[in-house]
């Protein structure tokens, strides 16, 4: 298969979202549009390819069905979920479980393990990242005392940063802030604290403090990352992160580039700029908010144009 695909993003509204989607091209259903599914293979969202031999057929499709463009790989769902993330307004400070106590309690769901990169944000924008509690009992005092400030930990932001986020991690996306998140395949999220937001119809979301204390890390720690950078050709490649869940990586193109896939797969989701990808003598062009999937027997292909691209591969 020497093809990319291109897959058609689903958006989810949120009582968070806004409408700087838009930027990326993107015709959004309402002013409260907080997510875009860029590569889904879940119940709760399915991106469509949009072009090519499968057109109209699911990444969930094209994992069951056509697993020689993933390299053979095993499992029985598509490992990650690409979405970007307009917080128009601050996201709900929760947590999530790794897979052990995902599949035990939430029907063999796997756990949610992921990662931010920072495409914008208001000058004054923060992230929750961890926490403050020494002690598990120190933590259940704080959340009974209703003492947020005093628990949670709270760190600037900018664009172009890059933050890992293990499960387990207290965290949520700060008001102002527009994000690429790669992550595991799984939409389980426990709900620690949501300001007191009610609803359209005047209901408060749900919260689950009981989960969210069992799977919380206690005492926190805020994983550091060393990005590391190469360059080939005209192409500067950031390696922010390698886990046994994704890899995650930041390409800035000036110019051309031949490259040689020899991945599984490999996703890219382009945040800004545009340019051309040719491979076997076919030329396919992309702009800021396209999102591409390469499969595993792409081959050599060239990269032209100037953009910005962040990839994501196991």
């Amino acid at each position: 298969m020497t093809e990319p695909l291109f897959f058609i993003p689903i958006f989810q509204e949120r009582i968070w979202g806004g409408e700087k989607l838009t930027t990326f091209g993107y015709e959004i259903p309402s002013n409260r549009t907080g997510e875009c599914w860029a590569f889904a293979a879940h119940e709760h969202g399915q991106s469509i390819v949009k072009n090519g031999k499968y057109k109209g057929e699911s990444l969930s499709d094209l994992w069951d069905n056509h697993r020689e463009l993933f390299g053979n790989m095993e499992g029985d769902r598509f490992p990650l979920l690409t979405k970007i993330l307009d917080a128009n307004d601050d996201l709900s400070v929760q947590v999530h479980p790794d897979d052990k106590f995902a599949n035990r309690y939430e029907n063999g769901e796997l756990g949610k393990t992921e990662c931010w990169y920072i495409v914008d944000c208001d000058k004054e924008a923060e992230i929750i990242f961890g926490h403050h509690a020494k002690s598990r009992e120190q933590f259940i005092q704080l959340i009974n005392d209703g003492k947020w400030d005093e628990l949670l930990h709270k760190v600037s932001v900018k664009p172009g940063d890059f933050f890992f986020v293990p499960s387990g991690t207290i965290h949520a996306i700060g008001k102002g802030i527009l994000i690429l998140e790669t992550q595991q395949n799984s939409d389980t999220t426990y709900r620690v604290y949501d300001y007191g937001r009610v609803d359209s119809n005047g209901n408060k979301r749900e919260l689950h403090i009981e989960k969210s204390i069992q799977v919380a890390n206690i005492p926190s720690h805020q994983p550091k990352i060393n990005p590391q950078k190469t360059t080939i050709d005209d192409l500067e490649i950031t390696t922010f992160i390698e886990t046994e869940f994704f890899t995650v990586h930041k390409w800035k193109l000036i110019g051309h580039v031949t490259l040689k896939q020899t991945k599984p797969f490999q996703l890219l989701s382009v945040i800004s700029g545009e340019g051309y990808i040719i491979v076997n003598n076919q030329t396919f062009s992309f702009q800021k908010g396209d999102h591409i999937l390469l499969p595993s027997e792409f081959g050599d292909f060239v990269l032209k144009g100037e953009s910005e691209i962040i990839v994501s591969h196991l």
